[in-house]
């Protein structure tokens, strides 16, 4: 509320030297600082402290005795005091509104600021699986583009070249073939050679017919991949777009948590590292004290198959490297990324993002799970990791992180995939 309103109550405050204890009086501020200005025009105070001139009336408000007065000293510090404050309050009263502004809100706790950071990397996480997905998409849209053009052009070829031998047979028939066959008759020096001749026009006939018939399907099989190149090239298009549309949205999110991160000390950036680690523990724990794991060993390395070995061997030698949304290494990963190129490497291909691994590869229970499978998280499967076995999983959390090592339960699990199954 702002302190110059018309019912905001001042203290006066009659200050005198030897007074046991100040008098006071409640009075609206206005009308207290009109008393004090009508005090003053009617008792101006002097060059030596004393009233001048003007007529009087007694301190207690009493009638009016017609002659000046002098007042006392005492009075004369009351009014003079009076007028200070009413001046002092007068003056607050005419500062702008932004003087008395509402104190700024309380500062976040880093628990607030842990979940909404965390919340920001989840969603921008989402949006790389988005890119991930776009990007493959795209990549394979240009192939089939380039396969159909390359077909095109062979289609293309394959008409020019029908037109001119059907171009090259009508010459030839108009030359040797124009005659009525009893003309050809009459011209034949022999049954047999007029026999000769007009089997020779039927199979030009029927080469013909066969060069037209292969000329129409070259067109439609040319028309079909000119068709089919400019769906693909669309879908490009298409893919392209959303690629964009998911790196816009990747930046804004990791920008927004990067300003949110900035805004900390580094103590609190460290003591932000501390509680997503122990959250990280907590959730670890609670997993294995749960059901899911009910009498099955973590000792289970053995368990994983040649292919599952490298697999890991490789994913755990990238301990240490940076995150780095849409990367596949060799020095940069996201989390599909290092999924996808540590079996790669060990000899099996696989899907490109999470999503997809988790739609396309052979789901296993979370029970039966061994070194090499991909464990995915959350319910829209936007984080994969792999398991490298004792509970333990490897994977490229998020930015401003390292590729590490941490607990298999340390997130919610949707399930478990085996690539090679």
């Amino acid at each position: 509320m702002n302190r110059a309103s018309a019912g905001f109550r001042t203290t006066v405050t009659q200050i005198s030297v030897g007074w046991a204890a100040p008098v006071t009086r409640s009075v609206p501020r206005v009308a207290a600082c009109e008393d004090v200005a009508f005090e003053s025009r009617r008792y101006p105070v002097g060059r030596n402290g004393g009233a001048v001139g003007g007529v009087g009336r007694d301190v207690a408000g009493g009638a009016r005795t017609g002659r000046p007065e002098h007042r006392t000293p005492v009075f004369r510090r009351v009014v003079v005091a009076t007028a200070v404050v009413c001046a002092a309050v007068t003056a607050g009263a005419a500062l702008p509104q932004a003087a008395w502004a509402d104190p700024a809100p309380p500062t976040k706790s880093l628990e607030e600021v842990h979940q909404e950071v965390e919340a920001l990397y989840r969603k921008a996480e989402s949006a790389t699986d988005a890119y991930n997905a776009a990007d493959e998409q795209s990549r394979l849209q240009e192939k089939n583009v380039g396969d159909l053009t390359k077909q095109v052009s062979a289609a293309q070829e394959r008409v020019r070249e029908l037109k001119d031998r059907v171009g090259e047979l009508a010459r030839t028939q108009y030359r040797t073939g124009g005659l009525a066959p009893s003309t050809r008759l009459f011209l034949a020096r022999s049954p047999e050679e007029f026999l000769d001749a007009l089997d020779t026009t039927r199979r030009g006939q029927d080469a013909t017919r066969r060069l037209l018939t292969e000329t129409e399907s070259a067109k439609a099989e040319l028309e079909k991949y000119v068709k089919a190149a400019d769906e693909r090239w669309k879908r490009l298009k298409d893919e392209r777009k959303k690629k964009d549309e998911a790196k816009k949205e990747i930046e804004a999110r990791l920008d927004a948590a990067k300003k949110l991160e900035s805004r900390l000390e580094e103590k609190e950036r460290e003591r932000l590292r501390q509680i997503e680690e122990e959250k990280a523990r907590q959730a670890q724990r609670t997993w294995l004290a749960s059901d899911a794991l009910k009498g099955v060993s973590l000792k289970d390395a053995g368990s994983a198959t040649e292919i599952g070995r490298r697999a890991v061997a490789f994913a755990t030698a990238q301990i240490g490297k940076d995150y780095v949304w849409g990367a596949v290494g060799p020095d940069t990963y996201d989390c599909s990324g290092l999924t996808s190129r540590a079996w790669a490497t060990a000899g099996l291909g696989i899907p490109r993002t999470s999503q997809e691994q988790w739609r396309q590869l052979p789901k296993v229970d979370v029970r039966d799970m061994r070194p090499g499978d991909l464990i995915i998280y959350f319910s829209d499967a936007s984080h994969v990791a792999m398991y490298v076995g004792d509970g333990m999983m490897v994977h490229a959390p998020r930015p401003g992180r390292q590729v590490t090592m941490a607990g298999a339960g340390s997130m919610p699990i949707l399930g478990v995939v085996r690539p090679g199954a």
